[in-house]
């Protein structure tokens, strides 16, 4: 791959999908900003130093637009450039629609939709003055399927897919390529006991069978390292002919 010396901006990686994307990307050689806003992301840090890569911490809340332009400022003046963004921040209540009240909707929308949107128009002038660029919206199959527990945020990740679509066709004269990501089940550390990472860490690729049967076509489900391989590829120039697509990344859970 030709990731190596590139400069990217990871939103939500101080935990989870976020932190297995960030520690990937800098094992190929990328130096990364990494993100934080409720959870620290000193764990991430650790792994990346370990791992050999250069690192920026940044605490970011990306339903604001001024914390979002100091990000991209940071990574800049820390880095040079920014090749890659990373949408990945999001917010999952876990209520049922019935339940879900005027706050909750606006906050969801606020970050797992408008919270991309900020992003993009954050980071594109920098992007549009390199003529090149690769942004990937972390989104769930629940963009396609509907939760049955989680409505609106189902309803977000649809906003996301097509909000890649669109500014795939807005941004692809500038050379920058818009792909969506949809995870399927991703098992994360539980929150009360905050480690730095989970047993199968972000550092270590997950054995094929590495997990009791779950009904994935896989036999197994995921873990951070899986979703982190799918991003490494769409930041590479070894994607450069999918753009507005939308990639499954779900152990086959959607073939039932």
């Amino acid at each position: 791959m030709s990731l190596k010396g590139k400069a990217a901006v990871v939103t939500g990686s101080a935990t989870g999908i976020g932190q297995g994307i960030a520690v990937a990307l800098a094992r190929a050689g990328v130096k990364v900003a990494v993100t934080w806003n409720r959870d620290p992301a000193d764990g991430t840090m650790d792994l990346i130093k370990k791992a050999g890569g250069e690192a920026i911490l940044v605490k970011t809340d990306v339903s604001s637009r001024e914390s979002i332009r100091d990000l991209m400022m940071q990574t800049k003046d820390a880095f040079g450039r920014i090749d890659i963004l990373v949408n990945n921040a999001a917010w999952q209540p876990n209520k049922l629609l019935f339940e879900y009240t005027e706050e909750d909707f606006d906050k969801v929308m606020a970050i797992n939709v408008k919270g991309y949107w900020r992003c993009i128009q954050e980071v594109l002038p920098s992007m549009k003055k390199q003529e090149h660029g690769r942004i990937i919206n972390i989104a769930s199959i629940h963009a396609k399927r509907p939760t049955g527990f989680d409505a609106i945020y189902g309803t977000s990740k649809g906003g996301v897919k097509m909000l890649t679509r669109e500014a795939a066709l807005a941004l692809g004269p500038y050379g920058i390529t818009v792909n969506t990501l949809a995870p399927g089940a991703v098992a994360l550390q539980p929150r009360e006991t905050k480690p730095a990472i989970f047993k199968t860490t972000a550092l270590n690729v997950p054995e094929f069978n590495n997990f009791p049967p779950g009904g994935f076509l896989s036999g197994r489900v995921g873990y951070p390292y899986d979703i982190a391989y799918c991003v490494l590829f769409l930041a590479d120039e070894q994607s450069q002919y999918i753009t507005g697509s939308m990639l499954r990344a779900d152990g086959g859970a959607m073939m039932y």
